[in-house]
């Protein structure tokens, strides 16, 4: 899990406008970097299952969300793909 200071640190990088906590941009770089954290996480404890759970929901909900912007804005996907080096 992100501590706050983390946390801030990734809105301020990605936020769209000042005060943007809940963009589309903003939640795929927060789930990338829980996913990259648990990722770490779960190859020292290969046995967490609980934890491998919820890895697997985070990613099928960036999915969702990078399906979404993908449809609504396509620039702003190929950026925050560009950005977040993902492979699509």
């Amino acid at each position: 899990m992100l501590n706050p200071k983390q946390k801030q640190k990734v809105v301020t990088k990605h936020a769209t406008h000042e005060g943007d906590t809940g963009s589309s941009e903003v939640q795929i770089a927060l789930f990338t970097e829980e996913i990259e954290a648990l990722a770490k996480h779960l190859k020292k404890h290969s046995k967490d299952n609980s934890s491998r759970t919820g890895l697997l929901k985070m990613v099928a909900k960036r999915k969702r969300l990078l399906d979404y912007l993908k449809k609504e804005a396509p620039s702003r996907y190929a950026k925050i793909i560009k950005e977040l080096d993902l492979k699509r």
